[in-house]
């Protein structure tokens, strides 16, 4: 059958005319937006010129979109982020590079050596939503055009030397999630009506010269955000406004006042009412310190006769120390309560610390059950034990021969009972013998960390730790070490590493375990050889201090992040490992920060931030010196934001941020 030949036509010359307008629309947006590309190029060339001759960009290249570094758009037509991290860039940016990249929707230069001013173009970069600029030289104001970028949700000028106030244009950036500005040159007051709704992340400390109240915006932000300023309010102590004086009414008529003392004093009365006054203090204070050092007195003879009497009674074996504990015996199947110097009277006893196990078990059983060796050290061998039926399994630390006398064994070891947190494997059980000293802990989930990022002895492969599992775990073993600090001023762990710290079954978590041994039994076991985690001012590892703890703890998470043994860390290993610190700042100074991390998190492209965030803390952590290092609850929770942002970014399941335009 046939169409009639006016309506077919009709159809036909309407898609012709469609396609020809198609193609000409096509033709004449091809040229503006080889144009765009050409200029972004220009512009990207003009930059790595300034400040980056290093940058292996292949400058024959038409195309900037496939050199490091470089992203595009889908279609490949505009560059839509940069991000340069640890590239060793050096120099001032000049106007018409940076601002000539007007597609820009990620900036990130973190950790370079740029100098000079924030580009004054930067506003140009209206699409800009992601800003890092942390780590470098930058100083002066933030500039005006900066304000303009009304899309930015994430901005970090930290450790620079910017200075001037903080405007109040701030408000402008009304999308702003995260603003890190600490560790500046930032002086004056903070804007009382500044006002950032949807603001998550936020840090202004070490800006000394900034004064005045937090604005109330800010007052639900945690005190640490405004650590070493001169900042007042809200989360931190209150403002101490002082009283105007009201001014005193002037006589109408009234003689010309005496003449001024010879000796400067406004009169004799007040001078005699001053004298008279410090007398009196200093009376009262004299009688306060005889006071005090009659009672201290008083107090240490107390304490030396206490102590005569504790130690004579320890002597005759009469009285022991009170605290209460199970004992297990050999010949016994039930337990019974007992002391400290009861369970010493038997030499083949298991003193638990506390209540009994929910199964009971002995010496005898402990010591017949199927064991098998995972770990070893300068201070013992730890062993897991699964009693017979599976009954429990336990990690059973054989320390090495170390003549302690038993009564400072079970005095530390109480102290070592008495840290309870769950980020510490708790210790169950001891036993003393002249010849043998164990002690018994809970056995804890995966293995240690050592084992799971290097592979265990018996030839296994290591296991696939992605980053916010790595950084969970180094939050979990950073809170058990700051509690441990936390319990005296020289209260320490004395010997961290991947080893010592037990990954839970989930592999979210972490405990960590050996804490306190040195104070234990080190002071008798001999040296051993020097490994990476040691603090280059340590020259007795049995001499343990919290500044050292930190070192360690540094180097630890540079083998989280690297996923390379430091030093002589790995028993058996013939390659020696890594100095770790060392040689990351090579890396980072030389080479390219990105081929710092471990080749399974490197990929992981949406956590850049936080890993690298993580690698800063790691390398202050390791520093030389021991005043310039982070204490432990300050690591502990500046971990526990690299998490909090990472679980965010996990959440929302971005490519590459937790907060979508």
């Amino acid at each position: 059958m046939r169409r009639a030949p006016g309506a077919g036509g009709g159809v036909s010359l309407a898609r012709l005319a469609a396609a020809l307008c198609c193609a000409a629309l096509a033709l004449a947006l091809a040229p503006r937006a080889a144009a765009d590309l050409a200029a972004d190029r220009a512009a990207l060339l003009a930059f790595r010129a300034a400040v980056g001759p290093r940058l292996p960009w292949d400058a024959s290249a038409a195309s900037p979109c496939g050199w490091r570094g470089v992203g595009c758009d889908a279609a490949g037509a505009r560059v839509v982020a940069l991000k340069l991290p640890g590239a060793s860039l050096a120099g001032a940016v000049p106007p018409g590079t940076l601002g000539n990249l007007t597609a820009l929707r990620t900036l990130s230069l973190r950790l370079n050596a740029l100098s000079g001013g924030i580009p004054a173009d930067i506003g140009a970069c209206a699409e800009l939503r992601y800003l890092y600029l942390r780590g470098n030289r930058l100083e002066g104001g933030i500039p005006e055009g900066f304000f303009g970028l009304s899309l930015l949700q994430r901005l970090d000028l930290s450790g620079n030397r910017i200075s001037g106030g903080v405007s109040p244009e701030f408000n402008k950036l009304a999308r702003l999630a995260t603003l890190y500005l600490e560790n500046n040159r930032l002086n004056g007051t903070l804007p009382s009506g500044l006002d950032l709704p949807k603001l998550q992340l936020f840090n202004m400390s070490d800006n000394g010269n900034l004064t005045g109240p937090v604005p109330a915006s800010l007052a639900r932000m945690p005190a640490s955000a405004f650590a070493r300023t001169a900042l007042c309010g809200g989360p931190l102590s209150p403002c101490t406004t002082p009283t105007p004086t009201p001014p005193s009414p002037s006589p109408p008529l009234s003689p010309p006042p005496p003449p001024a003392p010879a000796n400067g004093s406004k009169s004799g009365k007040l001078s005699t009412g001053a004298i008279a006054g410090i007398a009196a203090g200093a009376a009262v204070a004299f009688l306060v310190s005889i006071g005090v050092i009659f009672f201290l007195c008083c107090s240490r003879c107390r304490r030396r006769k206490a102590d005569r009497s504790a130690g004579m009674a320890a002597d005759a074996d009469a009285n022991g120390s009170p605290i209460s504990v199970t004992v297990a015996s050999m010949d016994k199947s039930a337990t019974k309560r007992s002391s400290h110097a009861q369970a010493a009277g038997n030499a083949k006893k298991l003193v638990f610390l506390g209540a009994a196990p929910d199964t009971p078990y002995d010496l005898e059983s402990l010591l017949h059950s199927s064991a098998e060796v995972i770990g070893k050290g300068w201070l013992g061998t730890t062993y897991r034990a699964t009693l017979e039926g599976g009954a429990a399994t336990v990690a059973v630390k054989r320390l090495r021969s170390a003549p302690i006398p038993e009564r400072e064994f079970r005095d530390r070891v109480a102290a070592l009972d008495a840290l309870r947190h769950e980020n510490l494997v708790p210790l169950r059980a001891y036993f003393y013998s002249r010849d043998e000293k164990l002690l018994v802990y809970d056995f804890v989930g995966a293995g240690s960390l050592c084992a799971l990022l290097h592979g265990s002895g018996g030839g296994a492969s290591p296991a696939r730790l992605d980053f916010t599992s790595r950084a969970r775990i180094a939050l979990a073993a950073a809170r058990g070490v700051a509690f441990v600090h936390g319990a005296g001023a020289r209260s320490c762990h004395g010997n961290i590493k991947s080893s010592n710290v037990l990954v839970t079954g989930a592999r979210d978590g972490a405990c960590v375990t050996d804490h306190g041994l040195v104070q234990l039994v080190g002071a008798h076991v001999p040296l051993k050889r020097v490994t990476g985690y040691r603090a280059p001012e340590v020259t007795d590892p049995r001499r343990a201090s919290q500044e050292a703890d930190v070192y360690s703890f540094g180097v630890l998470l540079l083998e989280l992040l690297t996923g390379k043994p430091p030093v002589n860390s790995l028993p058996g290993s013939g390659d020696g490992g890594v100095d770790l610190p060392r040689w990351v700042r090579t890396v980072v100074q030389e080479e390219w920060t990105a081929e710092v991390f471990d080749a399974s998190i490197a990929v992981e492209e949406r956590f850049d931030e936080e890993m690298m965030r993580l690698l800063q803390l790691a390398t202050e952590c390791a520093e030389d010196r021991p005043d310039r290092r982070p204490p432990m609850a300050e690591v502990a929770a500046r971990i526990e934001h690299i998490v909090d942002s990472a679980l965010r970014k996990t959440d929302t399941d971005d490519d590459f941020h937790s907060i979508s335009p």
